[in-house]
């Protein structure tokens, strides 16, 4: 089984912009969704009046190289360096997309 996590957004062209940055790919498009897709995980924006903005978007990498790279081009938006966080065992960051929304990187140790 499969499944899509879908945001509406009032930025789609931006939003869209800022995870194909990530390294995101365009999985499908629809009328007004573009579902993106980054190793199996597909997430969608879809363009409305009002934008969802609750929630995290969590990406999860193999290693710390990869949150680290994902820091190293998201420094200016992100709120700390990453860091290994006990309560959970995992190297993470925070970050904001164009429109407000959590977004982490991490990676489980």
């Amino acid at each position: 089984m499969d499944g899509i996590v879908f945001f509406r957004t009032e930025r789609h062209d931006d939003v869209v912009g800022f995870y194909r940055d990530l390294g995101a790919t365009v999985w499908r498009e629809q009328p007004d969704c573009t579902i993106l897709e980054a190793g199996t995980f597909r997430f969608g924006f879809c363009d409305r009046e009002i934008a969802d903005t609750e929630g995290i978007v969590t990406f999860v990498f193999d290693d710390r190289a990869g949150v680290d790279d994902a820091y190293g081009r998201l420094a200016d938006r992100a709120d700390d360096e990453p860091r290994f966080n006990e309560t959970y065992d995992i190297y993470q960051f925070f970050a904001t997309d164009p429109e407000g929304r959590t977004v982490e990187f991490q990676t489980f140790e």
